[in-house]
């Protein structure tokens, strides 16, 4: 491996490493007694019940919903199924702390333990419902005729020969909303829900230094890491083995018969659920409302705060990353590989934890870096790394390394021939790439939230800030524009997914 990639990869690396050695340390300090006193609390394990019962409540409600509504989609005769496989994600385009916002102004009834549930399921399905639905394009139809000709009904072929062949997909999409959950900070403060991640930012604001916070945070990643282990294991074994490239025609439409009709109007009221009442409520409060205007002022300063720590952010992630993946992939090696996941498995933790760590390194040991934008965007290369590294994955994988070894061998150093063969062959996917991590990046609360310098303010923490103070029309421009820019990518983002699974 060439010097420079090696010095290169080594960074990411040990930011990486920062929020655990935060955890570490800090929970140490506390010493046996004070860890056990605060681990065998009643706050505690009251607080480990509520972040379970809404983790695992959102994953099971997540995955049935995924998974019907795929199915229907896919593989009845539902009527306008074409259209029915984009309007169902659309959703993804409103992130979870603005529908929580749009529900919880409705009635405070919301405000509960299954509204949380409730409301983050509606934010979380297509997370499952996507892959799930390409799956089932993509599903060998071989197996089912085979069930069906041993005198197999419908059911026992749809787990028999169907669930198989869906379940890595299933399991990926049901890992990814496992882990959004546990690490869901902004949806669940709104709607006054105490867990883990709302206890670790109160003890936050109450103390920067708190050993109650860094205890909770280890036992926040004692539920994040297996989860975000899990679903790094799933992203290396996605394929179900085949002989062969499988039968190229597409499995029979099952009638749905008299509840054709219904099952429409389920999916209808699922979307009108899911994204009407959320658009429908910001609407309502841009037009209506006590608070109507107070925050227009802001508006521009929101924009131009949002778009100056996403774009140069967008870029830093994927500067970091691409090292990570040109070096598991180029050079293989079990540190490189090792490398290569590890931001993986922290990619569980909550951005709560990242930015407390790096809140308390920077007071500890680098105090000039505190209350800048270095930290947040270290913040933002910490939690945003397998995002980056996804995306550049298969650019990276298609260029041929051959033509790079040639341009060495004609005298070329090794960074002069990635910089000259292997970098305009990626270029693409790095657009893609930044495209991708810009938006994500310009939704992120939690770490701009504690980390951007003083007077900073963007979409996401303006909508955090009005709604907090109970300024529901106030924040709705703020949300509004938030969903608006993540529509249309959202929308192109799910053509093109169902799209490669046709071919």
């Amino acid at each position: 491996m060439p010097p420079w990639l090696l010095f290169a990869a080594a960074i990411p690396v040990f930011l990486i490493c920062l929020p655990l050695a935060y955890v570490a340390l800090r929970s140490g300090q506390a010493g046996p007694a004070g860890i056990i006193a605060e681990l065998g609390r009643q706050r505690t394990l009251d607080l480990l019940l509520n972040t379970l019962v809404i983790a695992l409540g959102v994953t099971v409600a997540s995955s049935l919903i995924g998974v019907v509504g795929a199915w229907c989609i896919e593989r009845s005769d539902l009527p306008g199924r074409k259209w029915w496989r984009i309007v169902v994600t659309l959703p993804l385009a409103v992130p979870a702390f603005v529908a929580s916002y749009a529900w919880s102004s409705i009635d405070g009834a919301f405000e509960s333990m299954p509204g949380a549930i409730f409301i983050l399921t509606l934010s979380a399905y297509p997370l499952v419902l996507l892959p799930v639905a390409a799956a089932l394009r993509s599903a060998d139809p071989g197996f089912e005729d085979v069930s069906r000709s041993l005198g197999r009904g419908p059911w026992a072929t749809f787990f028999g020969a169907v669930l198989p062949q869906i379940r890595p997909a299933l399991a990926a999409g049901a890992l990814l909303v496992l882990t959004h959950t546990l690490s869901e900070f902004g949806a669940l403060a709104l709607l006054r829900v105490q867990t883990f991640t709302t206890s670790i930012f109160a003890s936050y604001e109450l103390q920067f230094d708190n050993a109650t916070a860094a205890l909770q945070s280890a036992v926040l990643m004692a539920l994040c890491l297996p989860a975000a282990y899990g679903e790094m294991r799933l992203r290396l074994k996605t394929q179900v083995a085949r002989v062969g490239k499988g039968s190229r025609r597409h499995a029979p439409l099952a009638a749905l018969g008299p509840i054709r009709w219904p099952v429409a109007l389920a999916l209808g009221a699922l979307v009108v659920l899911a994204l009407g009442v959320p658009t429908g409520t910001l609407v309502y409060w841009l037009r209506v409302g006590s608070s109507a205007g107070h925050g227009r002022g802001e508006i521009w300063d929101a924009i131009g705060g949002s778009f100056s720590l996403a774009l140069p952010g967008a870029a830093i992630v994927v500067l970091f990353a691409l090292p990570l993946v040109l070096a598991s992939s180029r050079h293989g090696g079990r540190l490189a590989q090792i490398a290569d996941r590890l931001p993986y498995i922290v990619h569980g933790l909550p951005g709560l934890v990242v930015a407390l760590a790096l809140v308390f390194l920077s007071i500890r040991f680098a105090h000039p870096l505190y209350q800048t934008v270095v930290l947040v965007f270290v913040a933002y290369t910490m939690m945003f790394l397998p995002l980056a590294q996804s995306a550049l994955r298969g650019p990276v994988e298609l260029a041929p390394a051959r033509l790079e070894e040639m341009a060495r061998g004609l005298g070329r150093s090794p960074f002069g021939a990635f910089a000259s063969i292997t970098l305009p062959a990626i270029a693409p996917g790095i657009g893609a790439a930044l495209a991708l991590l810009a938006l994500e990046l310009m939704r992120e609360l939690t770490a701009t939230l504690m980390l951007a310098p003083s007077g900073t303010v963007t979409l996401a923490t303006a909508v955090w800030g009005h709604t907090t103070d109970g300024e529901y029309a106030a924040a709705a421009p703020f949300a509004a524009l938030l969903v608006a820019a993540s529509a249309l990518p959202v929308y192109f983002f799910t053509r093109r997914t169902l799209e490669l699974y046709e071919l």
